[in-house]
């Protein structure tokens, strides 16, 4: 597993109990060099790599082109020509950001993707590297990532909260997932074997607004929780406006709501 330090990264671990699972964070693998990524491979003998590692800064991404797509292109593309060397499989973990949000519909995995942004791009870039590098690969498709205990979009909610009411966008639309749900999911996928693109989030759609607002009621704050449309703030990066994900790709491997993801940080939060 790459990115072991990452929010699906620490996830990753339990979720495939019963597996000899070796964990690299960045500082033990750096994908973005293809030596020592064929090193880790021809030392470790893995069946699969499961690619959690990424480069997720949205917005910095519109001025760090090389970065992105050296984090999210790059670095796939060494893991993919390494594991296809060596004969093994590759998980690697993408976005609903590759899609333009424009359907009106969720997105299943037959859609066109048509990002808006470098970060976007450079994931994209990162799917078409691995399925071109190696066929046993698995391309999944996330959106909203959150845990507990981890910078993300929940624990700047809680942060915010604690200043009084917070402002949040009601017309952006996704699928958040709880990274232990979208870990459980991929253990579930590897034993399936069924190579290609897969869409795992969590189940249902919601605005960032409403998001919060589970998140607020799980926890039992009080805190006011304000509509705002995305001009009220401007970002560099464009934002898709309505991308839950969906699958249709058998085996239907479905994730729980997102508010039961909701609920069980909640409970991890309290625990």
């Amino acid at each position: 597993m790459t990115g072991a330090a990452g929010q699906l990264g620490r996830a990753l671990g339990p979720a495939l109990r019963g597996h000899e699972t070796i964990a690299l964070d960045r500082a033990a693998l750096d994908i973005e060099d293809p030596v020592a990524v064929r090193a880790a491979v021809a030392a470790h003998r893995p069946e699969a790599v499961v690619n959690a590692a990424a480069y997720n800064f949205v917005d910095r991404a519109e001025s760090e082109h090389e970065a992105a797509f050296r984090g999210n292109a790059l670095g796939p593309r060494n893991l993919a020509e390494a594991t296809a060397e060596a004969g093994a499989s590759i998980v690697h973990v993408s976005t609903d950001y590759v899609f333009d949000g424009e359907a009106g519909r969720p997105y299943d995995e037959r859609d066109t993707p048509n990002p808006l942004s470098v970060y976007g791009r450079s994931k994209l870039a990162g799917e078409e590297a691995v399925r071109a590098a190696n066929p046993r690969h698995y391309v999944v498709r996330t959106a909203w990532v959150f845990a507990p205990r981890a910078r993300n979009f929940p624990s700047t909610m809680l942060r915010l909260a604690e200043a009084g009411p917070v402002r949040v966008v009601y017309d952006q639309v996704g699928s958040p997932t709880y990274a232990p749900h979208l870990a459980e999911a991929i253990a579930r996928l590897l034993e399936a074997g069924a190579f290609g693109i897969h869409h795992l989030a969590g189940a249902g759609a919601v605005s960032w607004h409403g998001f919060t607002v589970e998140l607020f009621r799980c926890l039992g704050l009080a805190t006011a929780v304000e509509p705002a449309s995305t001009a009220e703030f401007p970002r560099p990066a464009r934002r898709p406006r309505y991308a839950p994900l969906v699958t249709i790709r058998e085996p239907r491997i479905e994730l729980p709501a997102w508010q039961e993801g909701v609920a069980a940080y909640a409970a991890a939060l309290a625990a």
